[in-house]
């Protein structure tokens, strides 16, 4: 049910990739709410997945970006204010890479130059477009810039590998720039932390159905849908939400501050021990 929270508004979704992933429900649910979108991904991303599909259900343009580029970057920002000819109000960063994981290298084996891309696109980029859009003064006032965060950050997922330490810089860069943004245009920043969810990146880490399941089992109100993600974002896009910067937001059903389950004790007894 729509609520006209983003009635007026105007966005950038980063990472669209097709209708499993958060940034595609993020889109539809903004759009819904009433934003005008553009929508950019990688060149390589964009031949893989279905975003014109996308950007036709919410009439909204597509702009390649390799966010690993300084012009790329900078050209999206300029095209992303032509088009909508002014600033934008909220941007959506919903992009993570590891070759290392595609591999299955382990992490005390990475490839230290597959580390590097992955940190430049993961992590380093949200930098790019934040530094871009503050030099061409691309964000209104009060608007909202939301990354994708994982718990990885903070504790440690074996085979996360090292995406866990692209979220951790992920996150310090919003905090960082919470700040410069915050005294210079009253520009939120902030990340999300979401629950394991089945999209097509995540389903690509070692182990994954296992841990889901475990999440949800840990989880109080069990494992967050990419749904439900959509719809904090939107909040987070929001003037409902405008107070709120620099933080990193666990929306994981209770899971980042759960020791353990009575659902987890029961399944970890064995019959000798009962």
């Amino acid at each position: 049910m729509p609520y006209n929270l983003l009635k007026g508004k105007k966005g950038i979704i980063f990472g669209a990739l097709d209708e499993k992933s958060i940034a595609w429900k993020t889109a539809l649910r903004c759009h819904e709410e009433g934003a005008q979108l553009l929508l950019t991904n990688a060149p390589v991303a964009m031949r893989m997945g279905e975003i014109n599909k996308l950007a036709e259900a919410v009439n909204a343009p597509v702009i390649p970006c390799d966010v690993s580029s300084n012009e790329d970057v900078a050209n999206l920002i300029t095209k992303a204010k032509e088009h909508f000819s002014g600033g934008v109000d909220f941007i959506l960063h919903s992009i993570g890479m590891s070759i290392n994981v595609r591999k299955g290298l382990t992490y005390t084996e990475n490839n230290y130059e597959f580390t590097h891309k992955g940190f430049d696109i993961s992590a380093l980029s949200l930098h790019r477009v934040l530094a871009s859009a503050m030099k061409q003064d691309a964000i209104n006032e009060w608007g909202s810039v939301v990354a994708l965060s994982y718990i990885a950050a903070q504790r440690v997922f074996p085979d996360y590998n090292d995406m866990a330490d692209n979220k951790a810089i992920l996150e310090s860069i919003a905090r960082n720039f919470g700040y410069q943004y915050g005294v210079k245009k009253h520009v939120r920043v902030n990340t999300i932390s979401q629950s394991p969810t089945r999209t097509t990146a995540g389903s690509g880490v070692k182990g994954f159905d296992g841990f889901i399941n475990y999440a949800e089992k840990m989880s109080p109100l069990g494992n967050a849908s990419a749904e439900d993600c959509a719809n904090y974002i939107v909040t987070m896009f929001s003037d409902m939400t405008r107070m709120v910067t620099m933080q990193n937001l666990f929306h994981d059903g209770g899971f980042s501050f759960t020791g353990v389950t009575q659902a987890v004790i029961d399944q970890m007894e064995t019959p000798s021990a009962q």
